[in-house]
């Protein structure tokens, strides 16, 4: 398939603007605070681009991909806090080499699935591979026996719960409920810059647009017209001799590496993961992303990040009190008024307005010359 057929016109337009606003206009008028404010929401995007695929094109509801953010998350966390923990870098410590919240939890020696992320290669494949992983063996388990719809979304905000309540338990091992902080260099180079966070920004929106090309690639192939398929018709398809169970378990595996590496992405710039970004009420804000923005279209899911992201900040700055049901309003009128969000509503109302005004006076057939040629009798 070609490069040039991924979008059609329209859409290379929408994926020009998109790029330029992200590479150009925002560095250019905003400063590194709230650019930074803005690289953070976007790493929400990754999240709602893979929601897009997997609920908005094969149909499966997942309440829990705050679990695969979170990992992916934790794996950057791990090799930063491993090289802030390096003797050189620690003077204070007891037992220099490990973790600051390993040496005051009375821990002696590394524990040995923290060694591997010593390296970075092996952190950024981890990055991908430990989310895509969980979600195999998750996806194995319940679409194997069918289990789909709400008792999927269920089961897998149950198991983010789980994973909250895995992470904060074992505070020797994760950092407990403060995650992993004072995250300070990558190979030795200072990431709390204000040269590094633009930097940072930069290497952020690049992946953000690959990930658009990529999921555009699986949208437009037979697999994304087979996602499709299913969410319309599961036992059609099945009756077909397609696995149904093995697309759906892919699907959901692509997801996760996307959500995984905008967790290592949020790490990155912000400096800190905590078990506050894996439990149930971010993935459900997650969800929130994708459908506000549209959860039929892949520019709407990075479209909803920023919007709800701002909203959220915005709220929560001038309202602290008022900003959760600002969010649950916001969802409810947005599923109400325009289910398919803020996509949807271009689509319908904006996008033909604008085709109308732009649409040229269509040219008369020959019929309709020969009618207006023949002259009508006179009026008596």
């Amino acid at each position: 398939m070609k490069f040039a057929r991924l979008f059609d016109k329209s859409e290379w337009v929408g994926f020009a603007i998109i790029a330029a606003v992200l590479l150009i206009v925002f560095p250019a008028v905003i400063d590194i605070f709230r650019l930074n404010l803005v690289g953070k929401y976007l790493t929400y995007a990754f999240v709602a681009i893979g929601l897009v695929l997997c609920w908005g094109m094969g149909g499966i509801l997942s309440l829990g991909q705050g679990i695969f953010f979170g990992l992916g998350g934790y794996c950057m966390a791990m090799f930063l806090k491993l090289e802030a923990s390096t003797p050189e870098n620690t003077s204070i410590q007891s037992t220099p080499g490990i973790p600051d919240f390993m040496d005051w939890n009375q821990l002696t020696e590394l524990p040995w699935w923290w060694q591997p992320f010593n390296s970075l290669p092996f952190t950024l494949i981890a990055i991908i591979v430990v989310p895509s992983i969980l979600a195999f063996i998750i996806g194995q388990a319940m679409f194997q026996r069918r289990v789909g719809g709400v008792y999927f979304a269920i089961i897998t905000q149950a198991i983010a719960a789980i994973l909250t309540i895995l992470i904060v338990g074992q505070q020797g091992y994760t950092g407990g409920i403060n995650g992993i902080t004072d995250l300070r260099t990558l190979l030795g180079w200072d990431i709390r810059t204000d040269s590094a966070k633009y930097v940072l920004y930069f290497v952020n929106v690049l992946l953000l647009l690959i990930v658009i090309m990529l999921a555009q690639f699986v949208r437009i192939s037979k697999f994304g017209r087979l996602l499709i398929a299913m969410r319309e018709q599961e036992d059609r398809v099945r009756f077909s001799g397609y696995s149904v169970a093995d697309f759906k378990v892919f699907i959901f595996c692509l997801a996760a590496a996307f959500s995984g590496i905008g967790g290592a992405m949020f790490t990155l710039q912000v400096g800190f993961m905590s078990p506050s970004f894996v439990g149930i009420v971010p993935s459900i804000e997650m969800v929130i992303f994708a459908a506000v923005g549209g959860r039929l279209s892949i520019f709407g899911a990075v479209i909803g990040a920023l919007v709800v992201n701002f909203a959220k900040t915005t709220f929560s700055e001038t309202f602290p009190e008022l900003w959760l049901f600002a969010m649950g309003g916001m969802f409810i009128a947005v599923v109400m008024a325009f289910p398919n969000g803020l996509a949807g509503l271009y689509s319908s109302y904006i996008a033909p307005f604008f085709k109308k005004i732009g649409s040229k006076p269509k040219p008369a057939t020959p019929m309709e010359n020969v009618a207006n040629s023949t002259p009508k009798a006179p009026a008596e």
